[in-house]
């Protein structure tokens, strides 16, 4: 209830407990056995931001606190409140509150949204439970990512980008350190393992603009955002991470406001063990630095958890506004826990501090919270304020009806698939393979040209061979014919030689023979008688035809 200019939270006897809206920002906490009132603190002091204009974040784990967005109803637990507190028209009236459904898994409420590289490789590396050489090679991923130009938006693209650095280790490992294989495949199955789990619908486009959240109504009062976290808080990783997250991007995405009237903005935390129960010393570091720094922001961050002891003392020493519920203390580690909750308070010499915390009722709480001057005040029993919204949740219905009016709904609806690292390294990818088809198609076609040319070359030397042959074979036919010819015309010589020969001796010899009888005849006459004429003719004529055949010969 916002009440003389502050947040009104209950009373303690007749005195009225306010937060200071100008200390609201130095944070605060709410804790308590399950079941002693925190959601009922929670929302009361969410009604009161809202009625004094700070919008409001909400992380409804336990799915009652959507009912906000209508009055509440005077049942018979809340009249005995009403009446308790002496409230009456004036003071106290049921109202809803403007509020606005969110849903990373995009079911309850309109889709919430981030990227990849707004969620960055630090808080990724935890969400994705990767070991510190993982983590450092996912450092890498995005310093290469964002050498090279490529937007990292959606699972897909951290995918595509772990698969291309892989195939590019060698290269890539010359230039940024050894990358191994091994540590690329672990972090691909994690991915993979995130998709299933919801990261493939909360990475991606529109992403969520944080001061969309920063928003009131036409009556000046702070939007309530409730973040649908049923499904969420089975992932404990996940939902810390992004809660982290949030609280980064609300640190990082406004300006530095120095001293407020009032937060611009108040961030409740619930379910904090989550936060810090698997958190590394190097994200705990991170969680202490926001903490410390976002108050400069205007930002008021309010953790709710069971045990004050769940949150680190780096942290816990940073809030100032506290409400602790009873607290359990039957074994010794809870006595201790319950102790130190009560040291921490300023002690008030009226009760003992650790015996008030273990008998608080349902709807009581020790409060402490900051003066004017930033100064804690001493502890106080006080009795909270009944809240004015309805207990439980609204039904679907209404609510659908809440997230389909919401100007935020149409923003946010439809996701958008724009050039990032997948889509470029496809093309990228696409490119290679033609080219590299091209290079095997021009490689294939010199061979082939290489081949042909060959098969030229041995064609022409087989021809010129044959030709060869041939020439070779006409020259020696040639040479055959001359031969024969030439044996041919020396027979025909020889032949006409003889015949000349022949013809020659047979003159020669038949004029031998002539001369020879002559001869003969004139040797016979001297001799004498026909015998003598006779013996001479014959003699001189064989005479004659053998000195004749003799020269023949000769030639």
């Amino acid at each position: 209830m916002y009440n003389e200019g502050r947040i009104y939270i209950g009373r303690s006897g007749d005195e009225k407990i306010f937060i200071n809206p100008s200390m609201a920002n130095r944070h605060g906490m709410i804790a308590g056995a399950t079941g002693t009132g925190k959601t009922v603190s929670l929302k009361v002091m969410a009604e009161s931001f809202s009625d004094c204009g700070v919008p409001v974040f909400l992380a409804d784990i336990k799915v009652d606190l959507s009912g906000m967005c209508n009055p509440g109803s005077k049942t018979e637990d809340m009249q005995e409140r009403i009446n308790r507190f002496k409230l009456d028209e004036t003071d106290f009236s049921f109202k809803s509150y403007p509020t606005t459904y969110w849903d990373v898994y995009q079911k309850a409420g309109i889709p919430l949204r981030t990227t990849i590289s707004e969620m960055g490789p630090i808080l990724l590396a935890r969400i994705l439970s990767l070991n510190d050489t993982q983590s450092d090679i996912l450092k890498v991923i995005f310093k290469i990512a964002d050498d090279e130009g490529l937007l990292l938006i959606d699972t897909q693209d951290l995918r595509s980008m772990l698969t291309y650095v892989g195939e590019n280790a060698k290269e890539y490992s010359l230039r940024y350190g050894n990358i191994a294989s091994q540590s690329l495949g672990a972090i691909i199955r994690s991915v993979i393992s995130l998709e299933q789990e919801g990261g493939d619908i909360f990475f991606g486009e529109e992403a969520l603009n944080i001061h969309d959240w920063i928003r009131t109504n036409s009556e000046g009062k702070g939007y309530i955002n409730i973040l649908e976290c049923e499904q969420l808080v089975n992932n404990p990783t996940m939902y810390s991470t992004f809660m982290l997250w949030m609280l980064s991007e609300l640190y990082e995405g406004m300006p530095e406001a120095g001293d407020l009237d009032k937060p611009k903005m108040v961030f409740f935390f619930d379910e904090a063990h989550m936060l810090f129960s698997t958190a590394s010393n190097d994200l705990l570091e991170k969680i202490e630095q926001v903490v410390k720094l976002i108050r400069s922001k205007g930002v008021g961050v309010y953790f709710i958890t069971q045990n004050p002891r769940d949150i680190p003392n780096g942290v816990l020493a940073q809030l100032g506004n506290k409400i602790q519920h009873a607290l359990h203390a039957y074994t010794p580690a809870e006595q201790k826990g319950a102790k130190a909750a009560a040291e921490s308070f300023r002690a008030n010499p009226e009760f003992d501090t650790y015996e008030t915390l273990l008998n608080l009722g349902i709807g009581e709480a020790l409060v402490s919270v900051l003066d004017e001057d930033g100064i804690p005040t001493i502890v106080k029993k006080v009795n909270i304020l009944p809240p004015q919204s309805q207990m439980g949740p609204c039904d679907p219905g209404t609510r659908q009806a809440l997230i389909e009016a919401s100007d935020l709904n149409k923003k946010y609806e439809s996701s958008i698939d724009r050039d990032s690292a997948y889509e470029r390294l496809n093309l990228l990818k696409e490119e290679s393979e033609k080219a590299a088809k091209e290079a095997k198609e021009a490689a294939e076609k010199e061979k082939e040209e290489l081949a042909r040319k060959k098969q030229e070359e041995k064609d022409r030397i087989a021809q010129e061979k044959a030709d060869q042959r041939e020439a070779e074979k006409a020259e020696r036919e040639k040479q055959r014919a001359e031969e024969k010819a030439a044996k041919e015309a020396e027979r025909e010589a020889n032949k006409k030689k003889n015949a000349i020969k022949n013809a020659s001796k047979s003159v020669a010899s038949s004029a031998a023979g002539t001369v020879g009888r002559e001869v003969g005849n004139a040797l016979g006459k001297t001799v004498g008688g026909s015998f003598g004429k006779k013996l001479g003719g014959n003699l001189g004529a064989s005479l004659f035809r053998g000195i004749i055949g003799t020269l023949f010969k000769l030639k």
